[in-house]
């Protein structure tokens, strides 16, 4: 229903990304999409290139009087390092660093030359996912949806949030260069960046993603490939550096016995005949359907692959063993990550809104979204009859 493509290199002199499929009559402005373009320059421990560019967007289709058509939007942000490259003799890059795409992308294509690979696996691909998910997210607010996130752990470093709201968190995190609302795990996660910068290293962490709002029956279970956690999954794994995603508290919850671990079902103090969860430790869905609740995704970033201290390779020009050569890059990169990934979700739950309430027009679209069936006693009603399958 809704998908997107991107294009264009690290160094190069543009990049570009089409978003097919969403509807017509949302209002939209370059603002939206430039204020989530900051966000992703923002953070301590990101390296020199977020100096150089300030990505702002041009919006050149899809949308007229700022609003969209219906058509495709076409965006494009432009690279401000590419004239530092444009005409000129580069160094050839024959040294494939570990944990990098530079090797396996030169066996995949066949390439005489590194770079080619590095210019597009580059995470600066990730700008035109920011570009085209705050679209995503700017459509989801009309729906009463909100997409944010932080960071729950660098290093070896953990937050505790305590009993703090998620709308809470999210605006905490944009008060902190390390984005992470804990203000005391904030302090040392900075410290701990600090010395990775002085040891000319990198590190990695844990980032924790929220959708509040979300309709129950987002997804489906009929097919593997339109159940919502996989296709959420794909999406966050989609991004560079990102290796591990979990669901709710789904890696703690092996160590515990069933009893433990699924939501009950109660009917709610609040309100007469509505169904309600008492816990959410299966992080907003069940049978690959959202339930209602909040959607809570963490991810895990490894430390970036580029590093000061150079790392055993081989020189595929001369055979021998050798150190790699430094690429401009982060030195942790996960507070830069946020909204990258909250770009990613967005985007999936606006492809899965769509799926669920059709439509072409917002318009068409926010009379359908308020007729959803939701979990109370009401809109559920049973035959409590005998009957028999395939007689």
């Amino acid at each position: 229903m809704l998908r997107f493509l991107t294009a264009g290199e690290s160094h190069g002199p543009a990049l570009v990304a089409i978003l097919d499929g969403m509807a017509a009559g949302l209002p939209l402005d370059v603002a939206i999409i430039d204020r989530e373009l900051a966000r992703r320059q923002q953070g301590y421990g990101s390296g020199g290139r977020m100096k150089i560019e300030k990505d702002t967007v041009r919006i050149l289709g899809g949308v007229m009087s700022a609003q969209t058509t219906g058509a495709p939007i076409s965006l494009l942000v432009q690279n401000d390092d590419h004239s530092k490259w444009q005409g000129k003799p580069i160094a050839p890059l024959t040294t494939p660093r570990p944990g990098h795409a530079d090797l396996t992308g030169a066996v995949k294509y066949g390439y005489r030359d590194l770079r080619p690979t590095l210019e597009r696996s580059s995470a600066r691909e990730t700008t035109m996912r920011v570009a085209v998910g705050a679209i995503c997210k700017h459509f989801l607010v009309q729906f009463g949806i909100l997409v944010g996130g932080y960071v729950k752990s660098i290093g070896t470093i953990e937050s505790d949030f305590g009993d703090m709201s998620y709308p809470a968190r999210f605006e905490a995190a944009e008060n902190s260069d390390v984005r992470c609302p804990d203000p005391l795990a904030a302090v040392k996660m900075r410290q701990q960046i600090e010395q990775t910068i002085h040891a000319k290293d990198t590190l990695g962490g844990v980032l924790e993603i929220v959708a509040l709002g979300l309709p129950v029956g987002l997804g489906s279970y009929a097919q593997w490939d339109r159940r919502l956690e996989a296709r959420l999954g794909a999406a966050i794994l989609s991004v560079q550096a990102m290796k591990g995603v979990e669901i709710g508290d789904a890696f703690e919850n092996t160590r515990l016995p069933g009893t433990q671990v699924h939501d009950a079902i109660l009917l709610s103090a609040v309100e007469a005949g509505a169904l309600a969860r008492p816990t959410n430790r299966a992080g907003g869905t069940e049978g690959g359907l959202t339930n209602g609740q909040s959607l809570v995704m963490r991810a895990a970033m490894k430390p970036i692959a580029t590093t000061l201290i150079p790392q055993t390779t081989v020189d595929l020009a001369t055979g021998l063993e050798g150190p790699t050569k430094y690429e401009r890059s982060d030195f942790c990169p996960v507070p830069r990550a946020v909204p990258i990934l909250e770009a990613m979700v967005a985007f999936t739950l606006a492809d899965a809104l769509i799926e669920k309430i059709g439509g072409d027009s917002l318009a068409e679209m926010l009379p359908r979204f308020e007729t959803l069936r939701r979990a109370s006693l009401a809109d559920l009603p049973m035959d409590n009859i005998e009957h028999v399958f395939w007689e």
